[in-house]
């Protein structure tokens, strides 16, 4: 790890020491995570059902723009309504999964109350979260 990315580190532990700032952290890095992660595996799906962005959009009655913005766009955050929309042209459908025990230890623990006893540990899960590598909505053996 570079010094650059050891003064972030410090930097980012030290402010997760405050309630507000790590439980908004915590939540934007995970909405982040996974509206990515849907939605990655929305577009795989449309280009294995052969379809266009456009051939999608007509399918969900929308304007190909709104599409091509979901699936083009690093800064899209479509709604819910929106993803099982797609998901249920795709023959597909948007469910919930629990994390796994370290997850909840480490992401949902902080979140509810405020505070985490290993802030480095956070920040690098969450880290590994937004850069995809690791899935935050399946259970793993713990």
């Amino acid at each position: 790890m570079g010094a650059g990315r050891s003064v972030f580190w410090d930097d980012l532990a030290s402010d997760l020491e405050d309630p507000e700032f790590l439980r908004e952290y915590v939540a934007e890095s995970i909405r982040i995570a996974t509206i990515d992660r849907i939605v990655n595996q929305l577009d795989t799906a449309r280009v294995a059902a052969g379809l266009t962005k456009a051939g999608l959009a007509h399918a969900i009655g929308s304007e190909p723009a709104t599409v091509r913005r979901l699936f083009s766009s690093s800064h899209v955050n479509p709604t819910l309504g929106t993803l099982a929309e797609v998901a249920a042209a795709l023959g597909m459908r948007v469910v919930l999964e629990p994390l796994g025990a370290k997850d909840r230890e480490q992401i949902t623990r902080p979140l509810v109350e405020g505070r985490t006893d290993d802030r480095r540990a956070l920040a690098a899960r969450i880290d590994e979260l937004r850069n995809g590598e690791a899935d935050p909505l399946v259970a793993s053996p713990s």
